[in-house]
């Protein structure tokens, strides 16, 4: 289950590369310092490439692809070899196509409304993005609220950072955060983020 794959790792890096070799250097840093997860954006014409290669070097690393915004580059994503993908917003044609195909897909959410929507194609994982610019966790706890009966599960993506990102994980819903700030970060910076991880991390 992706919930399941999600909450194994907690904290997963949000990275927006502009070469293969940069990306495949990224992935290796995340791997070497113990987070074997990464969410590769499609802002960039390296994406598909990025995920094609780390996904080979790197067979272990959950990696997904982001900001996936029609059918095209949803079928580019996991024929690249991505585990999951993403969009920044809810598209009921991208969702449909991903349901039908039976795809590792979550759109996001900011509002009570999209909840519902996305729950009718029987999303039961989902982003909240823009995280911090939609009221932060008042307001996820608030949406969270009427459905968690259902086993709806969240990952808040924009704004998450080191100062506030425990908050969001001590929220039992939230399956992990997206880490925009690890994006081109050092090494300790990606420990640090791992230890956090840790505590959160179900044995």
């Amino acid at each position: 289950m992706l919930a399941e794959q999600l909450e194994k790792v907690k904290i997963v890096p949000v990275l927006v590369l502009n070469s293969l070799d940069e990306g495949l250097k990224v992935c290796e840093q995340l791997y070497a310092n113990g987070l074997p997860a990464a969410e590769i954006t499609f802002r960039t014409e390296a994406a598909e490439a990025v995920i094609r290669e780390a996904s080979k070097r790197f067979p272990e690393m959950f990696l997904g692809a982001g900001t996936v915004l029609n059918v095209k580059d949803l079928h580019r994503a996991f024929d690249a070899g991505a585990k999951f993908a993403v969009a920044p917003g809810f598209n009921p044609k991208v969702v449909a196509e991903a349901v039908s195909c039976n795809l590792n897909f979550f759109p996001a959410v900011c509002t009570p409304s999209e909840v519902e929507q996305a729950m009718e194609f029987g999303c039961r994982m989902l982003k909240f993005f823009p995280a911090e610019a939609c009221g932060g966790v008042p307001m996820l706890k608030s949406i969270i609220a009427p459905y968690k009966h259902l086993g709806v599960k969240f990952m808040p993506t924009g704004g998450v950072k080191p100062a506030n990102v425990e908050s969001y994980l001590q929220i039992p819903e939230v399956a992990a955060v997206g880490g925009t700030w690890l994006n081109k970060c050092d090494d300790e910076t990606i420990r640090q983020a791992v230890e956090i991880a840790k505590k959160y991390i179900k044995q």
